[in-house]
């Protein structure tokens, strides 16, 4: 299998250099069971996804705890078929969750319930893409459903779902959407955008979709 995520990490202080990099220090812990690889623009991880998700969370919460406003913005995929399986991903857990579709909500709410709080509230918006499937559509109510009862549910937007609460809670709930949500063989894909120690968010009245 291959499931693997670029991420971009951006502080909105003048010292961004060494939030930066300070915060990169969280992924150490990760480094024998990741593929990592930076560059200008991103950090490329390659692993399992639940790896991936407590890697991108160590690394965000590193950043936001400095008090400073800071965003993560990530391109998160598995079963790409353009890309080649790579030994450290291991088996694709996602074999695992071939179950009905209510069954995987139910576990989905209780992994986001038992996971530990961090302190730092945290916003987030993503969207789901479930590719390489008939049943698409039933995969993505199923998400939805789950989302709307996972305590972060904030509201739909436009093209996106938006999350608040606790960055724990809020990284389980879009780790669980990845996880569990779509063909376990095809390719599913999320664009996420997490921020936190932000001013005061404004709300639109157009109309909202999901």
């Amino acid at each position: 299998m291959f499931s693997g995520a670029q991420v971009s990490l951006y502080p909105m202080s003048d010292n961004f250099v060494g939030i930066i990099l300070d915060a990169v220090k969280a992924l150490d812990p990760y480094r024998d069971r990741l593929r990592i690889e930076t560059d200008d623009i991103s950090t490329l991880l390659v692993g399992p996804p639940d790896i991936l998700f407590a890697a991108m969370h160590d690394l965000f919460v590193a950043a936001a705890k400095t008090g400073e406003h800071c965003v993560l913005s990530a391109a998160i995929s598995r079963g790409c078929p353009g890309e080649p399986n790579d030994a450290i991903c291991g088996v694709n857990p996602s074999l695992g969750q071939a179950e009905p579709l209510a069954e995987r909500i139910t576990a989905a709410l209780a992994a986001v319930e038992t996971t530990a709080e961090t302190g730092q509230p945290t916003a987030a918006q993503f969207s789901l893409y479930v590719m390489g499937t008939g049943t698409h559509m039933d995969e993505i109510y199923g998400c939805i459903d789950f989302l709307k009862r996972s305590g972060t549910f904030d509201r739909a937007k436009n093209f996106c779902t938006r999350l608040s609460g606790d960055a724990g809670a809020v990284f389980a709930t879009i780790r669980e959407a990845f996880f569990r949500f779509g063909d376990p063989e095809g390719h599913v894909t999320l664009d996420i955008t997490v921020s936190a120690n932000t001013a005061p968010r404004v709300f639109s009245d157009a109309p909202r979709t999901l």
